[in-house]
């Protein structure tokens, strides 16, 4: 595991067949020094993984998520699952310090949503593509800015943070808490000012997130979503037909902003993140309410002077500062033509 660090790793994988495998700057590469995994192998590592109560739910539902600690030198979000009958793991790598917005190359408007006292922000992209890790930037600006109780409820809980001028409370599904409904059924008891959820993975928790924004929380929180636009109606879609009218007027009215986001492979190693941001204005609001979505990539491209920011302009920033190759930009790009446009006229 010291390997996964030593060589700026994002992910290790085990499987049965094969080297154990890092991924770095997105290619996956086997170690070389490593022998081939064979089933006995693979089961010994993953078993010294798991606590009791994690191999029980291991053998119940074939797959568990957690987090581990390695020798306090390292701590990885796992997930151990069943493959043609074998044992295997894939490990994601968790920097032990937190990376402030600048560190991790974001756009300076975030740092107006962690001064927000009521309201909903969702960081949404693609899995793998820094989503909790600008969550925590987020929160940790929070922690050092602000004198309040952050309550989050992560599976697993992933970065470990040290309470400056904030109380924080981090509770793990499983561990601390049954689920994300039961833990935030029961947030408004615990005098939470700001709200963290991992992962919103069914229309009861976004329910409950949206009526503790609504009632003069801040709530954070992430979707695999590809864009502003698609989260609107990957959420309102979520919904029987006959609560999505009740669920566009709450959107409207407590969503604050969207950032979207992917890691692009950058020029001599490393990623650096291309960013989507939508502002929740007049202009969304009534599109929300109105079922026009098709025209929120327009007003984002249209509204730079407010702060918004579409995906392929950040991209093509990224080109014109030489931090990426015009093809990777149009490898992540959302609407490559319009991309290619974009670069012809700057």
């Amino acid at each position: 595991m010291l390997l996964t660090t030593k060589q700026n790793a994002s992910d290790l994988h085990i499987a049965v067949g094969r080297r154990p495998t890092l991924r770095i700057d997105s290619v996956l590469i086997p170690l070389a020094s490593e022998q081939v995994l064979t089933k006995e192998d693979a089961e010994g590592l993953a078993q010294a993984l798991l606590d009791e109560r994690q191999a029980k739910e291991f053998q119940e539902k074939l797959q568990v998520d957690f987090s581990f600690n390695f020798e306090d030198k390292a701590r990885f979000r796992v997930n151990v699952y069943h493959q043609r009958g074998f044992t295997a793991a894939a490990l994601r790598l968790i920097p032990s310090r937190i990376r402030t917005i600048e560190e991790l190359f974001l756009p300076p408007i975030l740092h107006e949503f962690t001064r927000i006292r009521q309201g909903f922000v969702l960081v949404v992209g693609p899995a793998g593509h820094g989503k909790s890790t600008t969550l925590a930037a987020l929160l940790d600006e929070v922690n050092h800015k602000r004198s309040d109780h952050i309550i989050t409820i992560e599976d697993p809980i992933e970065y470990m943070f040290s309470q400056d001028r904030c109380i924080i409370s981090q509770r793990e599904v499983g561990a601390d808490v049954l689920s994300f409904g039961d833990g935030l059924r029961a947030i408004l008891r615990q005098d939470p000012d700001v709200i963290m959820i991992g992962e919103i993975r069914d229309p009861d928790t976004m329910a409950t997130a949206m009526t503790a924004a609504e009632t003069g929380h801040l709530v954070f929180a992430t979707l695999h979503t590809n864009s502003a636009a698609q989260t609107i109606d990957r959420i309102i879609d979520s919904f029987p037909p006959n609560q999505q009218g009740q669920i566009v007027s709450q959107l409207a009215s407590v969503l604050v902003a969207t950032i979207s986001q992917r890691l692009v492979p950058a020029q001599g190693g490393g990623r650096i993140p291309a960013t989507e941001i939508m502002l929740v204005n007049s202009a969304i609001k009534n599109l929300i309410r109105e079922h026009k979505t098709y025209q929120i990539d327009l007003v984002i491209e249209t509204s730079i002077q407010e702060g918004m920011l579409s995906l392929n302009r950040s991209l093509l920033s990224l080109v014109k500062q030489q931090q990426i190759p015009l093809e990777q930009a149009k490898a992540y790009s959302l609407n490559p033509a319009e991309l290619q446009v974009l670069m012809e006229r700057s």
